[in-house]
């Protein structure tokens, strides 16, 4: 079925969806996806539910998964990496998302080649979202503060360069999490702003009872394809520019940078090492290497690495084996990992998890939770985090001003100043 305006049956479905406790969008915003199979999905209400905290969360996913084999939409939090690895948690938590949360959804509507299809329901679900009213929101500005300061985050980089220097890691992903207090906002409209500013290839809008996900992630954590998986890490960012020219000078210094290359090609290995954990002998290969792709505000380098799945070990083994996804740790893995508990001041929880769902063939398909705002209603917090690679060749400063890049969408669609700690 064909649909006649697709950006306002997109906003009247999420706003059918969002009078349910729990629903789950995933958009593509049109980006051209080689590994992709839908444009858009819309899962709603939940059937039956599963929510896990670390221990063995894994397992309780396999189980619920073998014993019901539908459609199942949800989010695996960075923290799931005290159950793959003898690690811990303990820095403050302010939003209290689960380890691990899943559901069967009472509807499924997908969009894939420009056609609509109703999954899971029947067609009297068209008409209660082409009959939704589109409401009009006033935004707010929500002011923003800093979890640190300036000074303390490029004292920390530097801390963390001495661990590079004295060979406890090559490479880390550190992060810094923006937050307001007492933020009332409209997680819905909120999203569709984002959304608007800063379109990516796996956006999602993400509501548990009062929690939500508000993400513009460009980056795929785990695709399963039949028996091939891919993952596509990023690592390398520029700012792009308005000017046509200029713009093209960025994209191709970034594709030839040297720092960038190098921090990309140690994730790499990092997922190939990931991936050889659960693949067919000799399978683990290299599709694309330094490949750059544009987003509204920036360049990205992207690389993309395949396996496929050895036939005698589960697919929720591969994603255990590969969580968290490598661009947002760092390598060695585990030690990063330390050092990042460490050194950053706030958990992360859904923040550097993951977000998609799982078929009933076994397929599946998960974002990495990045460039995304995290909202508790009942508290009233809210928080989003940014961060970036730290090698020896970086400079402190370069990676706060690449932290602010790839926090602008975020913060232009809450419009409020942004606050330093004092």
């Amino acid at each position: 079925m064909k649909v006649q305006d697709l950006h306002v049956f997109k906003q009247q479905a999420l706003q059918w969806a969002n009078t349910f406790d729990v629903c789950c969008c995933l958009d593509s915003n049109h980006y051209a996806d080689a590994y992709g199979e839908f444009d858009f999905m819309l899962a709603v209400g939940a059937d039956q539910s599963i929510h896990a905290e670390t221990g063995s969360a894994f397992e309780a996913l396999k189980s619920f998964y073998e014993r019901h084999k539908n459609w199942m939409f949800g989010l695996l939090s960075y923290d799931l990496k005290n159950e793959v690895e003898s690690l811990s948690s303990s820095n403050p938590d302010r939003l209290l998302f689960p380890d691990l949360y899943f559901f069967i959804p009472k509807y499924l509507i997908v969009i894939r080649n420009g056609e609509l299809e109703i999954i899971i329901g029947d067609s009297s679900i068209l008409e209660l979202i082409t009959n939704t009213r589109l409401k009009e929101t006033v935004s707010q500005d929500i002011s923003i503060q800093s979890r640190i300061s300036k000074e303390d985050y490029l004292d920390t980089i530097n801390k963390l360069k001495q661990h590079i220097v004295q060979g406890d890691i090559y490479e880390v992903n550190f992060c810094q999490e923006f937050f307001a207090e007492h933020a009332e906002i409209d997680p819905l409209a909120v999203y569709h702003k984002l959304n608007e500013l800063s379109p990516t290839p796996f956006s999602g809008f993400f509501k548990i009872n009062e929690q939500y996900i508000l993400s513009a992630s460009p980056e795929r954590y785990l695709r399963k394809i039949g028996d091939q998986l891919i993952s596509q890490p990023i690592k390398g960012t520029a700012r792009r520019s308005t000017n046509e020219q200029e713009d093209r000078v960025i994209r191709a210094n970034l594709k030839k940078d040297a720092k960038e290359q190098a921090e990309n090609v140690m994730i790499v290995d990092l997922v190939r090492n990931d991936l050889t954990k659960t693949a067919a002998k000799g399978s683990v290969k290299v599709e694309e290497l330094f490949g750059i792709y544009g987003f509204p505000q920036v360049y990205q380098m992207i690389s993309t690495i395949s396996s496929r799945l050895d036939p005698g070990i589960h697919f929720i083994d591969a994603i255990k084996n590969s969580f968290p996804m490598g661009s947002m740790t760092g390598a060695p893995k585990i030690k990063a990992m330390n050092l990042i508990e460490q050194y950053e001041s706030s958990k992360r929880g859904a923040y550097s998890g993951a977000l998609g769902y799982l078929a009933p063939s076994g397929n599946f398909d998960f974002n990495v939770i990045i460039r995304s705002i995290l909202y508790q209603s009942a508290s009233k917090y809210l928080s989003f985090q940014v961060g970036g690679a730290i090698t020896y060749a970086c400079v402190a400063e370069n990676e706060y001003e690449e932290c602010l890049l790839k926090a602008s969408p975020i913060i232009k669609t809450l419009k409020g100043p942004h606050k330093q700690p004092s």
